[in-house]
């Protein structure tokens, strides 16, 4: 049988300031330049080699610097393994080799398309929803799934969709829960049930409601008389 393969999870990852280190690397740099210039002078070799050489190390050495803005986390990768994500803001440094991709933790939202579908009673409605999410996890939200935005967008629409099918438009009997009737409860339900299916991309959905309701076009004047 197929084995699916364990989701990733965020692991934090410890930094080094970046100002001190870019400080550290520019003396080494001058240092570099005086011993080369020294060594042309005296005829010395060694200086030059060596003053070469460092200039090599700190070349690689700059390429770890980055930069982690407010509400952002750096996701660090070494030869295509996850090392950890760094949070901490600023100008950053750590090992040269690492990659990092840059997430947003900030909270967004998005309306859905007007999506036509039929309601518990068989009636064709129209339905869009206000989505408000944000990444809690962002290891997830890098390697569990190809794109999380995308993926965002396709699971709610698909979410909204089942749960629409769920109610009827309108209140036909006490007790029932109507589409249009009772905005709380349906809200509730389909921010379970896009949750359910955003977990797995390290998605928290911090709130999702209806915000277009109505019956289908071919149907509307004889469904509202």
């Amino acid at each position: 049988c197929l084995r699916r393969a364990p989701p990733m999870k965020e692991t934090q990852i410890s930094s080094i300031p970046g100002i001190p280190m870019l400080l550290a690397i520019l003396a080494g740099f001058v240092l570099c330049a005086l011993a080369f210039v020294a060594g042309v002078s005296h005829a010395e070799p060694i200086h030059i080699i060596v003053a070469v050489l460092g200039g090599i190390t700190l070349f690689v050495l700059v390429c770890g610097f980055y930069m982690v803005e407010p509400n952002k986390a750096a996701v660090l990768n070494l030869f295509g393994k996850y090392v950890g994500t760094s949070k901490e803001q600023g100008l950053r440094w750590n090992n040269p080799f690492y990659s990092a991709r840059k997430i947003s933790l900030r909270t967004r939202n998005f309306e859905s398309s007007k999506l036509k579908v039929n309601d518990r009673d068989g009636s064709p409605i129209e339905i869009a929803a206000v989505v408000v999410w944000q990444v809690v996890d962002s290891a997830e939200a890098v390697y569990n799934v190809d794109d999380y935005e995308s993926f965002v967008h396709i699971q709610s629409e698909s979410a909204l969709r089942a749960m629409a099918t769920s109610y009827p438009y309108d209140q036909h009997d006490d007790g029932t829960i109507a589409l249009r009737s009772h905005a709380a409860e349906i809200a509730k339900h389909l921010t379970e049930e896009i949750q359910e299916r955003l977990a797995l991309a390290g998605v928290s959905v911090l709130e999702a409601r209806i915000s277009h309701l109505a019956y289908a076009p071919e149907i509307a004047q004889a469904m509202l008389q």
